[in-house]
């Protein structure tokens, strides 16, 4: 793609990076097919190819108005069309260009200004988030449609692990919404860990991973809050955690971003690079272990929903259906399973209307199949998906706890009804 972008930001590195990424693209429309919004809409500014031309002409000095902005704002950032890219595009940085220039060429409303900033400010806060899902629980019948999925009732706790011993530990991150909407989450993982001699620890200090604020165009937000992910994470990885764990693909893809994220500085470069290379999904972990010790009988019937950040952004969907069918379950194949559920973090809420209609379409196909449980591997998608369906929502790694536990005790509890 030939460019004309004005020296004046060629000269900045941003500008390069831009122009480097309009010059990788062919113009082949690959990505349309793999595009959710462009298959709803059919409308070419709702595809990649389209956004790549709005941003190229407002780079190269081009009128932009809001309409600019509310197609870029419509990008899921789902990251489906560089799986498909034959040429390699980062469009995903490209728009994280684009949608920072347009905020600052056409301000957002003031109401639409401090909603973001609420979003990005307050679910970043780990204990007031979970304070306010306990108080409002019992409203949940009272409440908006939109919000009675993230006050669905908690499930039965997980049972603890017993104590691991040996030398082996990983960090397990927390999470900012996670523990509030889904504590068993983070449990089931420590279980399952415990079953292979893996101890889990958790830091205390450590903060959102950034992922909401980069999303919101808040990038400078994002780096602060890697830094004191970084200074929080370093003590243990030095006393030889082995492994950053996490168990939200949204958190793991953010955070496999800090070494680029805090390159240029010298403070923290070195450090973000190796926090980078030790970032595991849970699914990696198992996937290196032995798991000829765990066994899973009467398998429920399950569909895998494999998100967006784990997909495109990760590669992760090959090695969860190879734990999960290693450990006796059916993975069947679901349709269309590149396109978005429609969570995207805090798209559900910013854009409801396409969130709904993509959900919509996922689950037709996710529940083809007839599952007992609907399983993934994000707590947006979790919820989102939980809130258009009477299938029970879980993360895997939950299901897998519960069903091996449920083996484990099988036996004794046989043996007290023969007694």
């Amino acid at each position: 793609m030939k460019t004309s972008i004005p020296a004046t930001l060629l000269d900045t590195a941003q500008g390069q990076e831009a122009e480097s990424i309009l010059r990788a693209c062919v113009h082949c429309g690959f990505c349309l097919a793999t595009c959710p919004t462009y298959q709803v809409e059919g409308n070419e500014l709702d595809s990649p190819r389209g956004r790549i031309y709005l941003i190229k002409n407002m780079l190269e000095g081009e009128p932009v108005t809001a309409v600019t902005r509310n197609h870029l704002d419509r990008c899921l950032t789902c990251q489906a069309c560089e799986t498909t890219c034959p040429s390699d595009v980062n469009y995903h940085r490209l728009l994280a260009i684009g949608r920072s220039t347009v905020s600052n060429l056409v301000p957002r409303p003031l109401w639409q200004q401090w909603l973001r900033s609420a979003l990005v400010r307050g679910f970043a806060q780990r204990r007031m988030v979970a304070l306010l899902l306990k108080m409002g629980r019992p409203l949940a019948g009272l409440s908006p449609a939109a919000l009675r999925a993230y006050l669905q009732p908690q499930r039965a706790k997980i049972s603890p692990p017993a104590v691991v011993a040996g030398s082996r530990s990983v960090i397990l991150v927390q999470g900012c919404v996670q523990p509030g909407l889904s504590p068993t989450t983070n449990a089931a993982t420590s279980w399952v860990l415990a079953q292979l001699g893996i101890g889990t620890l958790t830091v205390a200090t450590e903060v959102c991973c950034g992922a909401l604020a980069a999303h919101l165009d808040a990038e400078e937000r994002a780096a602060q809050q890697a830094r004191a992910n970084i200074d929080a994470w370093w003590p243990h990885l030095d006393a030889g955690a082995e492994a950053i764990v996490m168990t939200a693909t949204g958190c793991s893809n953010q955070v496999i971003d800090y070494g680029r994220l805090l390159a240029d500085d010298p403070e923290y470069a070195e450090r973000a690079a190796a926090v980078t290379e030790k970032v595991r999904d849970v699914a990696q972990i198992l996937l290196a272990e032995d798991l000829s010790a765990l066994a899973v009988t009467n398998a429920p019937r399950i569909s895998w929903h494999c998100p967006c950040t784990g997909q495109h952004g990760q590669s992760l969907d090959a090695p969860v259906k190879t734990v999960l069918q290693r450990l006796g379950f059916a993975v069947p194949v679901v349709r269309d399973s590149h396109l978005c559920c429609g969570s995207a973090g805090t798209y559900s809420l910013l854009q409801p209307k396409m969130a709904k209609e993509l959900r919509q379409r996922k689950l037709l196909n996710l529940e083809s199949s007839d599952p007992e449980q609907i399983v993934t591997a994000n707590i947006g998608c979790q919820v989102h998906l939980a809130g258009g369906t009477n299938t029970p929502v879980v993360h895997w790694i939950e299901l897998l706890a519960r069903s091996l536990q449920t083996t484990i005790q099988a036996p004794v509890n046989s043996e007290r009804n023969h007694v």
